[in-house]
C-alpha cells in the first residue's frame, strides 16, 4: 500500500482532554486480574479512562455493542489518568493487557509496538477501507509506527488554536495577526492599552511548548521534529530550531505575555480568565478550553465577543499555514497476547459500534468534533456550529495535525524537553544551551 505523507509521519499529537480525568476517582470492578487478554478464559476486555462526558460515551458505545452481540460481549473497566497508565504499563510488561488497549498514541504506543505487545492492523484496515475512508487522514499519524498502523483512531480531535478577544482588539483599533511580525507589532499596541498581549498559564511546562510546536512548524516545517523524533543525530541543530527559540525568547523579552506567567498553572484556568475578562488580549491554547470558557466566562462566549484563529505563519517560513498541533484523536489497540476470537470482537466492535451515528451524535451533543468525515450536519445542529465546524475545517484540512513533543518523545527525553523549555521561557538559558540539551537525549 502506497503510503500517504501524513501516513508516514509517525509524530503525531497531544492528548490534551485528559486533564479532566486526572483528578477523578477508578471506577469499575475488575483489574488486571480480571479483565486482561492473557487471561484467555475472561472474554474480551476494555480499560479506558473515567471522566465525563467521554466515559459516558465510552460505555454506551460498549452497551450497544454487547446488546448486538450477547454471544462475544466485551467488558469494560474504567481508571482515573494516573492509575490508568501505571495499570497498563503493569499488565502490557506482564503480558496480561486488556484485548482493547485505550491510549493516546505516538510515543506510548510505540513501545508496546517494539515490546511486540499490540496487533498490526495495517492489512486490516486494507481490507476495511471504508472504516479508514471515514476517518480524518491526519488522524493515523499517531497510530502510524515505521509505515504500519498499529491502533484504531477513535473519538474526537482538539487542535491547538490562537484565541484572542475581540472586545479588547475593537477597544484597542487592532486587527487578529497574520504573521510573526503582527504578532510582534500587537506587543506594543496592547501595552500601550495596559493589556497583556497573551496569557500563558507557564507553571505547567507543556503550555509553553505549544507555543515552540508551532513556531518549528511555520519556520522549519514538520521535518525539523521528526528528525528529533526519528533519532538522527544532532536534529535540534538545524538552523529552523534555533530561529525558532530566538523568536520564542524576543516575544518574551518584549514583554509578549503576562507578568508572573511563570507562576500560573493551568490546571486552574486562571489563563482562560485572563482572556474573557479582558486582561489578556489573545491566548495559544487547545480548543478544549472553549467549553469552559462558554462556562464560566459569563457573557463572554454567549455575546460572541471569543474570536479563534489557526496560528499565523512566520515570514520567510516553510511551514505550511494549515498545520497544526494538539490532539487528533484517541486511539485503541489490540493486545497481541488476546486470543483469536477477541481479536475478531474488537475488530467487530471497529467497524459496528466505534464512531458509529450514535456515538458521533453524542460527542458533538457534548461541544466536540469527532474523528470523522461527513459530520457536517451534526455539527451545524449542534449548539455552537461555528466554532464546531471551525474546528472540524481545521482538523481535515490539516496536512500535518502534529503530536505534542512530550507525548512523541521517551520519558527521559520529555522531561529533559519540558525542563529546558522553562528554563528558556524564564530567559535562564539561550537557544544554543537548550539545543545542546536536547541533543544530548536524542535516542534516549
Amino acid at each position: 500500500m502506497e503510503r500517504s505523507p501524513i501516513n508516514r509521519r509517525n509524530f503525531l499529537s497531544l492528548v490534551a482532554g485528559t486533564s479532566a480525568a486526572a483528578a477523578l476517582a477508578a471506577c469499575g470492578s475488575s483489574g488486571p486480574g480480571t479483565s486482561g487478554g492473557g487471561d484467555k478464559g475472561s472474554g474480551t476486555s476494555f480499560w479506558y479512562l473515567t471522566g465525563q462526558p467521554n466515559e459516558g460515551i465510552r460505555g454506551a458505545t460498549v452497551e450497544r455493542f454487547n446488546k448486538a452481540n450477547p454471544d462475544n460481549k466485551i467488558t469494560p473497566t474504567a481508571f482515573a489518568n494516573d492509575a490508568y497508565k501505571a495499570k497498563i504499563k503493569t499488565a502490557i510488561g506482564a503480558g496480561q493487557a486488556p484485548t482493547l488497549i485505550w491510549g493516546w498514541g505516538g510515543g506510548g504506543l510505540k513501545s508496546w509496538v517494539e515490546a511486540g505487545q499490540v496487533e498490526d492492523l495495517t492489512s486490516w484496515f486494507t481490507e476495511n477501507a471504508a472504516v479508514k475512508e471515514k476517518l480524518f487522514p491526519s488522524s493515523f499519524g499517531p497510530a502510524t509506527i515505521d509505515g504500519k498502523i498499529y491502533a484504531m483512531p477513535a473519538e474526537t480531535v482538539a487542535p491547538i488554536v490562537l484565541f484572542y478577544n475581540k472586545e479588547v482588539f475593537a477597544n484597542a483599533g487592532a486587527q487578529p495577526p497574520q504573521s510573526w511580525g503582527d504578532v510582534m507589532n500587537l506587543v506594543e499596541v496592547f501595552k500601550a492599552k495596559n493589556v497583556a498581549p497573551f496569557s500563558l498559564a507557564g507553571q505547567s511546562r507543556w503550555t509553553n511548548m505549544m507555543w515552540l510546536e508551532f513556531l518549528f512548524d511555520r519556520i522549519g516545517g514538520p521535518e525539523v521534529f521528526e528528525a528529533a523524533y526519528n533519532g538522527e543525530a544532532n536534529a535540534w541543530s538545524n538552523p529552523a530550531a534555533k530561529d525558532a527559540l530566538t523568536k520564542m525568547q524576543d516575544l518574551i523579552k518584549a514583554g509578549g505575555f503576562i507578568k508572573g506567567f511563570s507562576s500560573i498553572a493551568a490546571d486552574a484556568n486562571a489563563d482562560q480568565a485572563l482572556l474573557y475578562t479582558g486582561k489578556a488580549a489573545m491566548m495559544v491554547h487547545g480548543t478544549w478550553t472553549y467549553g469552559s470558557m462558554a462556562a464560566d466566562g459569563g457573557n463572554f462566549v454567549k455575546d460572541g465577543k471569543l474570536g479563534y484563529m489557526t496560528f499565523p505563519p512566520v515570514e520567510g517560513g516553510k511551514g505550511d499555514p494549515s498545520d497544526t498541533v494538539g490532539n487528533p484523536g484517541q486511539y485503541l489497540a489490540i493486545s497481541s497476547k488476546a486470543t483469536a476470537e477477541q481479536k475478531e470482537t474488537a475488530k467487530k466492535f471497529f467497524t459496528t459500534a466505534v464512531l458509529d451515528e450514535t456515538e458521533i451524535k453524542s460527542f458533538v451533543d457534548t461541544g466536540s468534533v469527532p474523528v470523522v468525515k461527513g459530520s457536517e450536519a451534526a455539527i451545524a445542529s449542534s449548539k455552537d456550529p461555528e466554532f464546531l465546524k471551525f474546528v472540524y475545517d481545521t482538523s481535515v484540512n490539516a496536512k500535518v495535525f502534529a503530536q505534542s513533543w512530550d507525548q512523541a518523545l521517551t520519558p527521559t527525553a520529555a522531561e529533559t524537553l519540558l525542563d529546558q523549555i522553562a528554563k528558556l521561557f524564564q530567559l535562564d538559558i539561550g537557544p544554543d544551551q537548550f539545543i545542546a540539551a536536547m541533543n544530548g537525549v536524542i535516542g534516549k
